[in-house]
C-alpha cells in the first residue's frame, strides 16, 4: 500500500512547479504535478483528472480515414464549410439523436468542439452593441471559462447549485435583462456535475433566450450519456434534450471525442440553427463586407483560424453519424461502460465516507456516466485536493470549474481494471486514515 507522501515533500515539489495554490491550477497542471509526484514515489496513483476517452476508437472511422488517406486526400485542403458527406451525415445523425431537423449547410467541422466553442463566442460578441458578455452556467468545462479571458471578451459565470426549476428564470432574467449578454454556454449532461437539465430547464432558457435575444451555445459533448433513459435506437424516443426545442437562438456543439472515443483526431461540427445561420446583423456587414451570421462564421471567423479541419477526419466522423443512423453502430451501447464504471467507483468513495457534492437532478439522484464530483466532510477545494495528492489521487478541485461549491471532480475513463478499483479504494483508506489522524 501507498505510504502517504509527506506535507513537506508537496511543498517542495509545488515550489518546484512554481504552484503557489492548488486550487486554482489547470486541468494539466494539476496532473504534471501529480505524475510527477508518482514518478517520485514509484507506486501507481489513481488517475481520476483527466477527460480522456477510456474506449478505443470507433472501427468505422478508422477505416473510413484510412480509406481517405490512401485515396489521397491529404495532399487536398479540404473545404472550410465542411465535406458533403459529413454534413448531410451529422443533418441525419441529429435528426435520429436529438429529434431536431436542421440543414447540413448549417453544419459545419471544427478543430474540437474546443475550437467550436471559442470561435461562437468571439463571433457572438461581435453582433449587436453592448451585446458584448457571455454567460456561463457552471460548473462547467475550466477550459471554456478561459477562452473569452484569452480573447478580452467580458464573461459572467454563476453556480447553478441554488437555481434549478423556476429558480432558474429569476436568475438567468437578472442578467439577461441588463441587455449586454450576447450569448450563454453550457454543457448537458454536466461536466463535472453531470446533472442534466430538465424539459422545464430547457424550456426557461429557451424562451428568455428568444425574449432577450440571447444566443444559447449548447455543448453536448456527452451526447445520449444520461443512462437513465435508453437514448440508443435512432428515430425513437427518448430522444437527447435540447434547447433547440424552445428557440431558434442556438447552436449545438457536438464532438466525436467522447461519442466515438475519436479525441485524439480533433473533430467534432458545430450546429447553427437554421434561422441563425440565415440572420443578418449589420455590425457583421460593416466589419466583414457579410452580413449572414452563418457565412460570416464560415468564412471569416473560422477560416482565418484554421482554414479548415483535417480533411481525413472529416470522412471518419462522416462514417460513423452514417453508422450510427443507419443502426450499424450502437455507440450509446459502447458508452454505458463509463456508467458501470462510475457506480463501481462511487460506492468506494461512499464506503469511505464521501459524500457527492451535486447529487440530484431535481427529485432524481444524478445519472452514472463519464464524471461526477464528490467531497470530504468539511473539507475546502485546497485541503481536499492537497490531501488526495498526498494519497496517491490525482483530480481537479471543483472551483476551477466555476462551481461555488467544495470538492473534487472524479472522471471514471481511466479506471479499467479490477486493480484500478482496488488501488483507488486503498488510497481512500490512506486519505482517511491522514485526514482523522
Amino acid at each position: 500500500m501507498l505510504q502517504c507522501i509527506s506535507e513537506e515533500r508537496l511543498r517542495a515539489k509545488l515550489a518546484e512547479m512554481g504552484i503557489d495554490d492548488i486550487s486554482r491550477t489547470t486541468i494539466r497542471q494539476c496532473s504534471m504535478l501529480g505524475s510527477a509526484l508518482e514518478a517520485d514515489s514509484g507506486e501507481p496513483f489513481s488517475h481520476l483528472e483527466f477527460g480522456v476517452p477510456g474506449i478505443p476508437a470507433c472501427p468505422i472511422g478508422i477505416e473510413a480515414q484510412k480509406k481517405a488517406l490512401d485515396a489521397g486526400v491529404p495532399s487536398i485542403y479540404p473545404s472550410v464549410q465542411g465535406i458533403p458527406d459529413l454534413k448531410r451525415n451529422a443533418a441525419r445523425f441529429v435528426k435520429a439523436f436529438i429529434d431536431i431537423d436542421i440543414d447540413p449547410r448549417g453544419i459545419v467541422p471544427t478543430v474540437g468542439s474546443m475550437q467550436g466553442s471559442m470561435t461562437c463566442i468571439l463571433e457572438c460578441s461581435q453582433l449587436q452593441p453592448g451585446k458584448d458578455t457571455i454567460l456561463y452556467i457552471c460548473p462547467g468545462f475550466s477550459a471554456h471559462g478561459r477562452q473569452p479571458d484569452i480573447l478580452g471578451i467580458k464573461n459572467l459565470t454563476f453556480d447553478i447549485y441554488e437555481y434549478r426549476a423556476e429558480k432558474l428564470r429569476d436568475k438567468l432574467e437578472s442578467y439577461f435583462k441588463q441587455g449586454n449578454i450576447a450569448a450563454i454556454l453550457y454543457s448537458n449532461p454536466n461536466n463535472p456535475a453531470w446533472i442534466c437539465l430538465t424539459e422545464e430547464e430547457l424550456q426557461i432558457i429557451g424562451e428568455l433566450a428568444s425574449k432577450y435575444d440571447v444566443i444559447v451555445l449548447e455543448d453536448m459533448a456527452y451526447l445520449c450519456m444520461d443512462f437513465r433513459k435508453d437514448m440508443s435506437v435512432p428515430f425513437e424516443p427518448p430522444f437527447q434534450s435540447t434547447v433547440a426545442r424552445y428557440t431558434d437562438n442556438y447552436i449545438i456543439l457536438l464532438s466525436g471525442s467522447k461519442i466515438f472515443s475519436y479525441a485524439g483526431e480533433r473533430i467534432a461540427v458545430v450546429c447553427i440553427s437554421d434561422k441563425l445561420y440565415r440572420r443578418e446583423y449589420p455590425e457583421l456587414k460593416k466589419k466583414w463586407s457579410i452580413a449572414g451570421f452563418g457565412d460570416n462564421f464560415i468564412l471569416n471567423y473560422l477560416y482565418v483560424n484554421t482554414s479548415g479541419v483535417s480533411h481525413s477526419a472529416q470522412y471518419a466522423l462522416s462514417a460513423m453519424f452514417e453508422a450510427s443512423v443507419d443502426g450499424r453502430y450502437n455507440f450509446v451501447k459502447e458508452l454505458r461502460n463509463y456508467g458501470l464504471r462510475a457506480h463501481r467507483s462511487r460506492k468506494i468513495f461512499d464506503a469511505n465516507g464521501f459524500h457527492l457534492v451535486y447529487d440530484k437532478d431535481m427529485e432524481q439522484t444524478i445519472s452514472d456516466g463519464f464524471f461526477y464530483t464528490v467531497g470530504y466532510k468539511d473539507l475546502n477545494n485546497r485541503e481536499l485536493l492537497e490531501a488526495l495528492l498526498r494519497c496517491g489521487v490525482i483530480a481537479i478541485p471543483l472551483n476551477t470549474t466555476g462551481s461555488g461549491q467544495s470538492g473534487i471532480r472524479v472522471c471514471v475513463s481511466r479506471l479499467l481494471s479490477d486493480d484500478d478499483f482496488r488501488l483507488l479504494d486503498e488510497h481512500l483508506q490512506v486519505f482517511v486514515k491522514l485526514v482523522n489522524e
